[in-house]
């Protein structure tokens, strides 16, 4: 079992900007109070000095839908190679000002929105994080994968990972 270190305001900030800006992509779940809840996989524009996350999505869509009936949202990231995990729940609010679209945008939406940042389907999604746990390597992928082979060999484990909850 890996340590637990709980973190709080500029270190936990800091953790959550980290994992989720290189992780970059998460699965976005709506509608949490229905089983299946929705999800679908999101890419993290940008996570700012308060913690929140920021994302691009279409008005039309089926989340801006669910988000409007019920603004609970959980963001799941996984980066099994490097041992990577973040589990965020928290409110997820709507912007359609031209001010916001131009903060967020990225080149790279134009995939999605054919007329660029001035498309009329355009949203920014904020997401403000009320309970976020992470877990990670204290070493890195290198060394913790050498400790997981030297455990197997000895039968004793060398766990590197560690554990807890971000409080920003």
């Amino acid at each position: 079992m890996g340590d637990h270190k709980n973190l709080s305001n500029e270190d936990a900030v800091s953790k959550l900007k980290k994992l989720a800006e290189d992780i970059r992509v998460c699965m976005f779940c709506t509608d949490l109070t229905h089983t299946p809840f929705s999800t679908r996989p999101m890419s993290v524009q940008e996570v700012d000095e308060s913690g929140n996350i920021w994302f691009l999505s279409g008005a039309d869509s089926d989340k801006n839908f669910e988000i409007k009936q019920d603004e609970n949202v959980q963001l799941l990231f996984a980066k099994n190679s490097s041992s990577e995990y973040l589990n965020v729940y928290g409110k997820a609010f709507i912007y359609k000002d031209k001010s916001t679209i131009e903060d967020k945008w990225s080149p790279v939406a134009k995939a999605w929105f054919s007329k660029g940042k001035d498309d009329p389907n355009v949203t920014v999604i904020r997401v403000q994080p009320e309970y976020v746990y992470y877990w990670d390597t204290k070493s890195g992928k290198m060394v913790s994968l050498l400790k997981i082979a030297v455990g197997a060999i000895i039968g004793k484990p060398l766990d590197d990972g560690i554990e807890g909850k971000l409080s920003v």
